[in-house]
């Protein structure tokens, strides 16, 4: 299993370029950050780990935009992927998201791995003119319509949500295709939305059986006549159990996400010290 780095970005503590730099030397495989274009104050919406309108702390209205953190990143590295846990694509345009994500991956040699989420903050896709209640399909047209323009010499794409004629855009990514993960609570329309969409399956923090889960997913990969095995990363919320980890990795977990406080460089230098020690990471070179 690889091991990647989350860390909740914001405008204080550890910049995503300092913490890239320092998990490749350490040996981690990858950097995960996070997307929030905006709170709205008022909100109907209920966090999935609060259960209500209230948020677990303020990071939430401090994240810093994702594309431009990775693209620091990117500068500094060489070889650790650079991925989202989440991004929110549909709050963007799709056209330039997608010349955005082709060309992080042209410039950092083909490293990008999107981790992308359907959108729990209702209140903010509607801020973005997103129906809450067609958020998947929305995700959907955004996914193809992008996959065209990253793909195609040629590309246009003719939806309810998007559509543009045929059109160039270039670069093109460095990698035939880029990897895309869902980050979401597992369950049967996840899952189905995966094996028709997607590469793989994110974990949420509170996620439980991912044993059980990462079976069903496996289920639906294979009645969707997908070939290969889905990715799927776990996102470790909790101190795990070695047995656990094994089972994991038994099931086909492919990554491990271990997250890192948004304190000062010297603390998560430390930390990361610590962690790639239980973890028995080689340093990079």
């Amino acid at each position: 299993m690889r091991n990647g780095l989350v860390l909740f970005t914001s405008d204080r503590g550890i910049t995503p370029a300092a913490l890239a730099k320092a998990g490749e030397e350490r040996g981690f495989d990858s950097i995960y950050v996070p997307e929030h274009t905006h709170i709205p104050v008022k909100r109907t919406a209920a966090h999935p780990g609060t259960g209500d309108e209230t948020l677990p702390d303020d990071r939430y209205l401090r994240t810093l935009d994702p594309w431009i953190s990775l693209a620091t990143a990117a500068a500094v590295t060489t070889r650790i992927r650079l991925a989202t846990a989440v991004a929110l694509p549909v709050e963007s345009d799709p056209i330039t998201l997608a010349k955005q994500v082709a060309t992080l991956d042209h410039l950092s040699g083909g490293r990008v791995t999107i981790g992308a989420g359907f959108g729990w903050n209702t209140d903010e896709l509607e801020d973005h003119h997103v129906p809450p209640g067609r958020r998947r399909t929305v995700l959907k047209e955004y996914v193809e319509a992008m996959r065209a323009l990253w793909t195609q010499e040629e590309a246009s794409y003719d939806g309810e949500f998007v559509s543009f004629g045929p059109s160039w855009a270039y670069p093109k990514p460095a990698q035939p295709h880029v990897p895309l993960v869902i980050g979401a609570g597992g369950g049967p329309k996840t899952f189905r939305w995966i094996a028709e969409h997607a590469d793989g399956w994110m974990t949420t923090p509170t996620q439980q059986d991912v044993l059980g889960n990462i079976k069903a997913l496996k289920k639906a990969w294979a009645e969707a006549g997908r070939d290969g095995q889905p990715e799927i990363h776990v996102l470790i919320a909790f101190k795990p159990d070695p047995a656990d980890l094994a089972a994991w990795a038994e099931a086909g977990c492919t990554d491990l996400i271990w997250g890192v406080p948004d304190k000062s460089e010297d603390e998560v230098l430390a930390s990361l010290d610590r962690m790639a020690g239980r973890l028995g990471l080689s340093p990079a070179g």
